[in-house]
């Protein structure tokens, strides 16, 4: 059983960077996130309307996902009532050429095939 838990360590640490940066932004909605927070501050209701087909529990996870990976900073203003925003983080940041990438990316690969 050491031998196990020893592999499942190793495995971690060894783990591709490619593979980390999947886990990190894994599921669409995190990278749109990203897109979205890349030039400018958002309300919580304004990521709602930028993204109508994730539901608001999904929205608050993923949000508090990249809030805890350090890529997104939640601000709470102390007023009534409450006001939220969330902007990314300079480490947020290091992402928005990749982020930009790949919408070049995606916006060629629609062309090619419409």
């Amino acid at each position: 059983m050491n031998k196990k838990i020893e592999n499942e360590n190793f495995d971690k640490d060894f783990k591709c960077p490619v593979e980390t940066a999947i886990d990190v932004l894994a599921g669409k909605w995190k990278i749109l996130i990203i897109w979205y927070l890349r030039d400018e501050k958002k309300r919580f209701s304004e990521l709602q309307k930028l993204l109508p087909n994730a539901t608001q529990k999904m929205l608050i996870q993923k949000l508090r996902e990249l809030e805890m990976d350090g890529l997104v900073h939640r601000e709470v203003y102390p007023v009534v009532p409450p006001k939220v925003e969330y902007s990314l983080t300079e480490y947020g940041k290091t992402l928005k050429p990749i982020i930009k990438q790949l919408y070049l990316w995606g916006d060629t690969h629609k062309k090619l095939n419409s």
